[in-house]
This record gives C-alpha cells, sequence and structure tokens, in this order.
C-alpha cells in the first residue's frame, strides 16, 4: 500500500522481516515438536532454536537482499529462506522442514499475519464506536431533520442518527471478531493433507504455541473459504465507513451545513478560491472503502482451486492481504478522528428542520384525524392538501405555514382546533422515546 494511507504498526505486520520471522518460528516449532517425538534429534531441534532465533530477530536489509538472490536462482521463496537460514545454523538445518511443504509455512504464517491485523482492526473499531458514542450522548436530544430520498420527512435527532452507525460499528466488530476466529487456523499436514511425512501431533503442537487451531482438513492449502468470509468482512465495514462518510458529505453541502468536518487553522480547501472547506476526510474515506471492497471479489475467486492445491490464490492475496488490512486500518483512524473532532451546529439543523414550514409534522396530524373519526383516505387528503399548500408558498411574503393551513381547511378544523393541533404537533413528543433507543444500542458498550 502506498505510503500516503498506511500506518507503521499494521505495516510492520507485512514486512519482509515479520514474515521471514515468522516463518522461522514455524519451522523451529515444528523441529521442537519432532525433537520431542523422536522424529529429529532432541539436540539439532535445540540448535536450531538456539542459532536460528537471533539470525531470525536481528534478520537485516542485507539479509533479505541475499534471501532475494537465492530466489532468483532457486525460483522458490520457501526454499530461499530455508538456504539463508542454514548459511547460519550449520548442519543441523537439514532436520528443519522434515515432512513439510512450502504451503504448512506459508499459509500458516498468513493466518498469523491476518490474525494480526484483525487485531490492530479490532482496537481501532473500538476507538471509533468510543468516539461514536460520545458524540451520540452529545446529541441525544438535538433535533434534526429526517430525511428519505434526500427529502425532509420527520424529525429526528443528531444523536439517534449516530447511534445508528454504532450499533451497525458494534456488529462491524463482531463480524470481524468471528472472521479473526475463523481465519486463526493452523495447517502443518505436509504434501496433499494426508500427514504421510508428518505427525498430526506437530501440527497440533505447532498451532498451540502460535495461538491458532488446527485446520480439520487442509488438502495441501488451508482452504480459501475462510479467508474469502475474511475479507467479506472488511468489505462490510468498509461499507459501513462509506455510509457514515456519505452522511457528513451530504451535511456539509453549504445547503445543508448541519455538520462539518473540523477545519484546521492554516488549512486550506482550494487553490483557486480561498472561500472553500471541502469535505476532504469524507470524500477520501468513500474512495478508500471502495479499494477495501474491490479485494473481497478476488478473496472469493480464490476459493475455487485445482483439486488439493494450485498456486492461483497466492498472488492474489500477497496484493490484497496487506492491502486491505493496511487500507482499513488508516481509514478506520482517519473516520475516528473525524468523528471525534466533527463541527455540529444544531442551530442550522433547527432552521433546517422548521424551513418548510412545519410539513414534517404531516404523519402525525394524518394519525390524529384518524383517531378524531375520519377515514384515512379522507385525512390524508386533508392533510396533503394543507402540505402541498405550504410547500407551493414556500418563499412568498404571503406564505402560510402548515398549521394554519391546517386551520384553513375546514375538513381539518372540524376535527381538531387549534389548541388540539398544537398538542399533535409538539415536538417535543417526537423524541419520548430517544432514551429506550440508546438503551437498546448502548446496553452492551
Amino acid at each position: 500500500m502506498v505510503p500516503r494511507y498506511s500506518r507503521p504498526e499494521m505495516t510492520a505486520i507485512w514486512s519482509p522481516e515479520s514474515r521471514y520471522r515468522i516463518w522461522f518460528e514455524i519451522e523451529a516449532l515444528a523441529a521442537e515438536a519432532m525433537g520431542q517425538l523422536g522424529t529429529i534429534p532432541a539436540e539439532a531441534a535445540r540448535v536450531i532454536r538456539e542459532k536460528g532465533a537471533p539470525r531470525a530477530a536481528a534478520i537485516s536489509a542485507a539479509d533479505i537482499a541475499r534471501i532475494d538472490e537465492i530466489e532468483r536462482e532457486t525460483r522458490h521463496d520457501v526454499i530461499a529462506f530455508l538456504t539463508w537460514m542454514a548459511e547460519g545454523i550449520g548442519p543441523e538445518a537439514r532436520f528443519m522442514h522434515q515432512g513439510l511443504t512450502s504451503s504448512d509455512v506459508l499459509d500458516t504464517c498468513l493466518s498469523v499475519q491476518l490474525a494480526r491485523a484483525a487485531d490492530l482492526l479490532i482496537a481501532e473499531l473500538d476507538r471509533l464506536l468510543a468516539a461514536l458514542k460520545r458524540r451520540a450522548e452529545e446529541h441525544k436530544y438535538t433535533p434534526t431533520v429526517g430525511r428519505s430520498h434526500g427529502i425532509h420527512a420527520e424529525p429526528t435527532t443528531f444523536g439517534l442518527k449516530l447511534a445508528g452507525h454504532y450499533a451497525e460499528f458494534m456488529r462491524n466488530r463482531a463480524r470481524l471478531v468471528a472472521a479473526r476466529d475463523e481465519i486463526a487456523t493452523c495447517a502443518i499436514s505436509g504434501a496433499v493433507g494426508t500427514f504421510a511425512a508428518v505427525d498430526p501431533r506437530v501440527e497440533e503442537f505447532v498451532a498451540a504455541r502460535l495461538g491458532l487451531k488446527v485446520e480439520p482438513v487442509s488438502t495441501q492449502v488451508i482452504p480459501r473459504d475462510r479467508h474469502a468470509a475474511f475479507f467479506c468482512a472488511l468489505a462490510v465495514i468498509a461499507s459501513g465507513i462509506e455510509r457514515l462518510a456519505t452522511e457528513v458529505r451530504h451535511l456539509q453541502r453549504s445547503e445543508v451545513r448541519e455538520a462539518e468536518e473540523y477545519f484546521h487553522p492554516g488549512q486550506k480547501g482550494s487553490s483557486a478560491m480561498p472561500h472553500k472547506r471541502n469535505p476532504v476526510l469524507s470524500e477520501n474515506l468513500t474512495g478508500l472503502a471502495r479499494v477495501v471492497r474491490g479485494y473481497a471479489m478476488p478473496a472469493l475467486e480464490n476459493v475455487a482451486l485445482w483439486h488439493e492445491r494450485d498456486i492461483s490464490h497466492s498472488s492474489v492475496e500477497r496484493v490484497i492481504g496487506p492491502d486491505a488490512t493496511i487500507t482499513l486500518d488508516f481509514a478506520l483512524a482517519r473516520l475516528t478522528g473525524m468523528m471525534d473532532k466533527l463541527t455540529v451546529y444544531p442551530e442550522r439543523m433547527t432552521a433546517n428542520l422548521e424551513s418548510l414550514g412545519g410539513v414534517v409534522h404531516s404523519q402525525k396530524v394524518l394519525l390524529a384525524l384518524t383517531q378524531a373519526g375520519l377515514s384515512r383516505e379522507g385525512a390524508y387528503r386533508a392533510v396533503q392538501r394543507a402540505a402541498m399548500a405550504t410547500w407551493e408558498a414556500l418563499g412568498r411574503p404571503d406564505a402560510r405555514g402548515f398549521r394554519d393551513n391546517l386551520l384553513a381547511d375546514a375538513e381539518v378544523a372540524g376535527k381538531l382546533d387549534a389548541a388540539a393541533l398544537d398538542q399533535v404537533i409538539d415536538p417535543q413528543r417526537d423524541f419520548r422515546h430517544v432514551e429506550t433507543i440508546f438503551a437498546r444500542v448502548f446496553a452492551a458498550g
């Protein structure tokens, strides 16, 4: 992933140094298990650990260049690594990789990397959830207009909007926890997965010490439905990011201006127009979400491999593993910062809510008229007449509000007087169940 959208802790998981250290740990653990079982000399396993661990821990750019040099000759990355390790370990290195196949090392390593990446993403989701909860509580009763089809619908609160996003990201967190559990799988089963040359107890030993589960039936690779589920979980999280980013983008439009991204001192919005305050963070998040979602399809395509294995999945995963997790990590951190500092304009929300003369209360009047004796069809026609009269006169000096148009309608006035109507359209009635909703959303958090 490009450095612009990368953070060091996540990027480090995918570095060559990290990968080779995990490879060594898998090989060393397998050797130790074999040493205990008597498959190889216990002393050889001890030497592999004692000489190999410092070598792996201190791996340098020069070491990586040496591995690359060997690979250019062998055309095989795992063999190149084992050859490099043997240069430092000596004769006992011949007992490394006994009965293993390359996929045992590669797939188990990928499981470790994805599990570590998931841990970072879960931690970042927790920070995002904390920011959303704080802002939702802050604006629990801040009135704003709810919109459907982009058109004013009924009053809601800004806190309820944010509570909905909080609930979505809680579901996304649960999805990622489940995906992490599914991907944290070890395979040390040898060629085509039959354990013909390696004892299953070696796999159990390695899995336990790496914090993984054993793959029940690994063929020669860990089945890729696990990976597909993982990347699909990332894609769903990315969609949640875009949904919230899109909301911010709409609210920041000049005609709406109910909320906007924090504009830093010295920040510039345009090279040509000094007045501009653009929603650059939420637009950036929209784009990054598209990238992450794009990686779900290749992961799904990787599920159908030939027979017990092929390597058509390998090149895909070398790209999507680092890129999807690094991008999502950056996006979650950016979204957390954006929501933490989001500038909210309650006065503007109230002004927009009232800008259509009160027609947003039409449903409550409709229900009140049916309860007062009008048929639903008759009540709908009467309320719509008053609403359309209000819409069409907006901006005119002689314009009447929705309430006045209702009272001027004989059919309405015959059922509801001014006092009754004022009670019906009391805005406080719209939010009497907010506390119940918040209790549901935040009960577990």
